[in-house]
């Protein structure tokens, strides 16, 4: 549970937000990193890697852990082992599709849970030359025959927020007859609207009852991953899944830390995630994936707790003013930065930070250079060049 002493987002939405009569007190968090995070172009995770990404996961708190696609490769398959056997606290879940080899794999493995994903969409079943009639035939076996062998199983409906819906509720009504005891509703393209979304996870609760938890899975395509999510949730979705970084093909998946983040903050939904571990999860996944992320990215970019504009500098003793949330809350440090953007105050902070003298009266002097030097070399000027400058500008020097 977050806590809401490093929260500083005021009262407007309090005033604007009451929770719905459907949205759940928790939420589960369900990683699919190490599967759909892993479809990213160009991304190769081995088995020994995969296992690190895993354990940072479980100490960040994630509940749910999808370990990956056995079918794959025989080094995906060694992967699921590798985690099913290291004692984690999360659940370990792995994935297949609906076809015998892809249970059969699963089996083999011994998995105890696992998504069995089938397109739903009239417009992926034609791209598969696969009839209606033929996938709920599909959909039965695989569901049935991992359930009779003591598989838990969650429903995934491929393409759903494209599908008709007269014959989703069919496919998902085939499948928890089948006998799987939980489903995903599935925006594969990232299409939905927030609104849509919400719609989507009520209808699914009609299909199926009240009694089988609803997963919300989402892409985010159009930049709305994490808001889509939200709204899912918001309207009945005791589970959401997505990635670490929000990593994954295209535009990527829903990021499960900004979901979590928005619920607990905004919202009032619990999540067991531990937001002063992300920064060290999204660095994990970053280097063994080896991906950039943007500076500014939410939660972990570098630049979030870092100041260069001289206005913020000045109020940088008093965090609540120019940010959100504390740094503490993501196991951040804050610093200042000197650059074209500086001012007095961000050369008083850095000296006293780097232990120099620079008087009040030499501060606009050094400030100058620091400008002229900004401008000069493109970019922010190192403590090694601020030093040189405070001497070259300074009656004490450094």
């Amino acid at each position: 549970m977050i806590n809401r002493d490093q929260i500083w987002t005021g009262e407007l939405n309090e005033r604007a937000i009451s929770p719905t009569a459907e949205q759940p007190q928790w939420v589960g968090i369900y990683d699919t990193t190490l599967r759909d995070g892993e479809q990213s172009v160009g991304v190769v995770l081995d088995a020994e890697a995969k296992l690190e990404i895993a354990r940072a996961l479980d100490k960040l708190g994630v509940d749910r852990i999808e370990a990956g696609f056995p079918r794959v490769t025989a080094e995906d398959a060694r992967a699921i082992e590798l985690i099913a056997n290291d004692g984690l606290e999360a659940e370990i879940w792995g994935f297949a599709r609906a076809v015998p080899a892809d249970v059969e794999a699963l089996l083999e493995l011994g998995c105890r849970a696992a998504v069995i994903e089938s397109p739903v969409s009239d417009l992926k079943l034609e791209a598969y030359g696969i009839s209606r009639e033929k996938l709920l035939e599909r959909v039965t076996k695989a569901v049935s025959s991992a359930v009779e062998n003591g598989v838990k199983i969650a429903f995934f409906g491929v393409d759903g927020t494209r599908g008709e819906f007269d014959f989703m509720a069919e496919v998902y009504r085939t499948a928890v007859g089948a006998g799987a005891s939980e489903i995903v509703v599935v925006d594969t393209l990232g299409i939905a609207t927030p609104e849509a979304a919400a719609m989507f996870v009520s209808a699914a609760r009609e299909w199926v009852g009240p009694e089988v938890p609803i997963h919300w899975h989402g892409h985010n395509d159009f930049g709305m991953g994490t808001a889509i999510s939200v709204a899912a949730v918001r309207a009945g979705a005791s589970w959401v899944q997505g990635t670490i970084n929000g990593m994954g093909e295209r535009a990527g998946n829903a990021n499960i830390a900004e979901i979590a983040l928005a619920l607990e903050t905004f919202y009032g939904v619990d999540t067991n995630l531990r937001f002063d571990h992300v920064r060290e999860a999204a660095a994990t996944v970053k280097r063994l994936a080896g991906h950039e992320l943007e500076p500014w990215k939410a939660l972990v970019g570098e630049n979030l707790f870092v100041r260069e504009s001289g206005a913020v500098a000045s109020q940088f003793h008093e965090p609540e003013s120019i940010e959100p949330y504390s740094s503490e809350l993501v196991g951040a440090e804050r610093g200042i930065v000197l650059g074209k953007k500086s001012g007095l105050d961000s050369i008083r902070i850095r000296a006293d930070e780097l232990g120099v003298e620079v008087s009040e009266d030499e501060r606009a002097a050094v400030l100058a250079a620091v400008k002229e030097r900004s401008q000069q070399d493109g970019g922010l000027v190192s403590d090694e060049v601020f030093l040189e400058l405070v001497r070259d500008n300074t009656g004490g020097g450094a």
